[in-house]
């Protein structure tokens, strides 16, 4: 039987503990005044920090979630452990021995996550003894051949899984059950029931907390006779999250709270010789994308908070590979830029090399000169969107520079966005004043689109893209709450209104509209970016229309902002007369396709103002059928 810890031994672990450094491990933490600490806080997303911590008192307090109380609660809030863990971890941390009352002991286990974390270490034991066996020469080959030496293998914990199920026969040998086992990720259960080792011929890494405990493992393949994918991660657990853990944060942590920078690379091999060269600040996912969380992780760390100037308080850099996968991983960090109240680089290395092969090929001077080297991130998505148009046109200029000013206008600094508009001027050749206008037009668009959304609290808070940022950064301490938009929160003009109608109509009345004339007004232009997005959804959906339950079908494929949206359009009012709701439902399709046409009409006409019936007789021939066509198809609408 589990017994009661006697009151005094819980009070003098209390006592004995400093809650600083127990709350150090998961936040970077500075002085805020005469015996008071603070930081980001761990329990709710925040940019300004407003988690307070009095070593003295023994007591921290988030004034901006609410969260707060002694070490024992943080323990067992941020490790998910009872109360009575709490005590016995804190105490083995002291070499304190506990007494127990009503005849009782310590636990036989420490709860799940004590248990998970006992067979994750004790599988790394196990990888780490065999990778010296013969079996492992493969592994050890692989790591030569990148330049990776024993002590570099000891130092990352690299170690070897052999075939054979030799993993589940030394679990059982140390006490590890197959049912922890397997929930830990380490064996895996096929159809049949049978058991075996998931890692099995392939070199593993240890995945670490920033505590430095192994909670998961990635490994790679060697053998030809191999049929997974070349790489292989632990599997969700109770105690590894792959969106909330980056490899190597357990040994660059103290490096980046000191120098406030981190250098995002893409694999485990890069992170190894990052460090190697002496790189320390060196982390990288575990099988999925740089995302939201792992951003909230880093800053914690790295002590990123809101205040003074854009840039001040570190850096995070990122390295690609050149390749489209690394262009879209570009593209993910750019939208989440941001999230960071640090400046935000980009590393390339020359020829496209990752760190690895770039220390391999030159040496670790090269793989330091890197990061040194790095480009602003805003200079590198200008420069890559540079590369969409052609420059040695007119046409093409003026298409670049509108696609190049929302970057620049979403700058947070303004000194910033100015010098990077003169930049952009010099690069397009253009007039610096006609770049400032297109800015200020391109940030003018951004802001009215956060104001319509903040109103709602709409999708501006979300986070997915540049410029998505809470537009109040005075109370950006408070917890973040769910987003969401409604119609109330759409703008009010004809074409607007017009969009919405549309969609009422096809949603509400999907018979009345047609799957022909529906499928027409769905192809047209929506303006407004959330009717857009929920156009998008309809149109995915359409072949199911009137059927029982298409609209919960259109709920599910927007993101979770939208959801209100959907909902309410699906059940507002048609404009009209009850009576001639059908007609009136054909008639918004008909006229927001007249719409479009319409306009490709002015566009044929402007053409054929610029032709030269004599020179250019055949296009103006092309264009006059065109126009003729688009004629006939509006009138056709309109039933003229």
């Amino acid at each position: 039987m589990t017994g009661l810890i006697r009151r005094s031994d819980i009070d003098e672990v209390r006592s004995r503990t400093n809650i600083a450094d127990i709350v150090g491990e998961h936040v970077t933490l500075r002085s805020a005044g005469v015996g008071s600490m603070k930081g980001l806080c761990p329990f709710h997303d925040e940019r300004s920090p407003s988690f307070h911590v009095r070593p003295q008192v023994g007591f921290y307090h988030c004034f901006g979630c609410g969260e707060g109380g002694d070490v024992y609660s943080f323990m067992m809030k941020i490790e998910h452990v009872s109360f009575q863990e709490a005590v016995e971890r804190l105490a083995g941390r002291l070499g304190y021995q506990l007494t127990y009352e009503e005849g009782g002991g310590p636990a036989q286990d420490s709860g799940q996550r004590a248990r998970l974390l006992a067979a994750n270490q004790a599988a790394a034991d196990f990888y780490v003894e065999q990778l010296r066996t013969p079996a492992a020469e493969p592994a050890r080959r692989f790591l030569g051949e990148r330049g990776f030496d024993p002590a570099a293998a000891t130092m990352f914990g690299v170690g070897f899984a052999p075939r054979g199920g030799a993993l589940a026969k030394h679990l059982r040998t140390v006490g590890i059950t197959e049912a922890d086992a397997i929930t830990a990720g380490l064996l895996g259960k096929g159809e049949r029931g049978d058991v075996y080792d998931r890692f099995r011929g392939r070199l593993v890494w240890p995945i670490r907390d920033t505590t430095g405990q192994t909670i998961g493992f990635g490994a790679r393949k060697l053998l030809d006779d191999d049929q997974g994918p070349k790489y292989l991660n632990t599997p969700e657990t109770p105690v590894y999250k792959k969106s909330q853990v980056l490899y190597g944060l357990d040994l660059a942590r103290r490096d980046i709270a000191k120098g406030k920078q981190v250098v995002v690379v893409e694999g485990y091999t890069d992170v190894m010789a990052c460090h190697l060269a002496g790189v320390t600040t060196a982390v990288a996912t575990c099988g999925t994308a740089f995302g939201v969380d792992h951003i909230r992780m880093v800053r914690r760390v790295m002590g990123d908070s809101d205040g003074g100037a854009v840039g001040a308080a570190g850096e995070v850099v990122f390295t690609f590979d050149p390749d489209e996968a690394g262009q879209k991983a570009a593209t993910r960090a750019f939208a989440e830029e941001r999230q960071f109240a640090a400046q935000t680089f980009v590393a390339v290395a020359p020829e496209g090399l990752d760190p690895c092969d770039l220390r391999l090929q030159r040496g670790d001077d090269a793989v330091r000169l890197l990061i040194e080297h790095r480009r602003p991130l805003f200079e590198f998505m200008i420069r890559r969107t540079f590369a969409e148009f052609n420059l040695e046109s007119a046409e093409g200029r003026v298409a670049a520079l509108r696609a190049a000013a929302p970057v620049v206008a979403g700058i947070r600094d303004p000194s910033l966005a100015v010098e990077y508009s003169r930049l952009l001027a010099r690069w397009l050749g253009a007039d610096t004043n006609d770049v400032l206008k297109a800015v200020r037009s391109a940030g003018s668009r951004a802001a009215r689109t956060e104001a319509q959304a903040g109103a709602q609290g709409g999708p501006a808070a979300s986070g997915g893209s540049a410029g998505a940022a809470s537009t109040d950064r005075a109370s950006a301490s408070e917890p973040e709450q769910p987003v969401s938009i409604g119609i109330a929160s759409l703008p009010s003009d004809l074409g607007t209104r017009l969009e919405r109608d549309v969609l009422m109509g096809v949603m509400q009345q999907p018979a009345a509209v047609g799957t022909e004339l529906a499928n027409r007004a769905l192809s047209s232009t929506f303006a407004d970016p959330n009717l857009a997005v929920v156009r998008d959804a309809v149109a995915v959906h359409l072949a199911a229309a009137g059927a029982s339950g298409w609209i919960e079908l259109v709920v599910n494929e927007v993101p979770d902002p939208y959801r209100t949206l959907v909902q309410q359009l699906a059940v507002a009012p048609i404009p009209g007369r009850e009576d001639r709701i059908e007609a009136a439902v054909r008639g918004f399709a008909a006229a927001l396709i007249e719409r479009d046409l319409l306009r490709e009409k002015r566009e044929l006409l402007g053409a054929l103002q610029r032709l030269d019936p004599q020179a250019d007789a055949d296009r103006s021939s092309q264009v006059q059928r065109r126009l003729k066509l688009v004629e006939e198809d509006r009138r056709a609408l309109k039933g003229e």
